[in-house]
């Protein structure tokens, strides 16, 4: 189990920001789908990432993090771990200021990667479960 900073994990769940959220769809089953809607909660901004595009939560949807006009703070894994080195890089690409690996999701020479890049990395914990934990919404 990796160990997160828990001043980051504070950081990134109180101050408000803009997060993109990697595999975010239309799908209610989804975890996703709940955890953005309480990101939104606390006042975070959520971008749906997913190859359909689809608008979530009132929030419009893009294709890739590429294609997300505007700065992103944190963009949040909801995939699987295969895919985390290919989307921790392009998070680096875009100048994403961290990346939270869901419960399940890891990489850890991608992680290094952010690290290495100046990323804040928050790993295999989820923004609900710890924003719960501290008492906020």
């Amino acid at each position: 189990m990796p160990t997160n900073d828990p001043a980051v994990i504070d950081r990134l769940l109180t101050l408000p920001g803009r997060w993109a959220v990697l595999g975010l769809s239309t799908n209610t089953a989804r975890p996703a789908y709940g955890v953005s809607a309480y990101l939104q909660a606390l006042g975070h901004d959520i971008v749906p990432v997913h190859p359909r595009a689809q608008t979530v939560h009132g929030a419009q949807g893009y294709p890739s993090l590429a294609d997300v006009p505007g700065r992103i703070d944190v963009v949040d894994l909801f995939v699987n771990s295969a895919r985390v080195s290919r989307l921790i890089d392009e998070a680096i690409a875009v100048g994403a200021r961290a990346v939270w690996l869901q419960l399940g999701v890891a990489d850890p020479a991608a992680e290094e990667r952010a690290r290495a890049a100046g990323l804040d990395v928050v790993v295999d914990t989820c923004p609900k479960i710890e924003g719960r934990r501290r008492g906020l919404a």
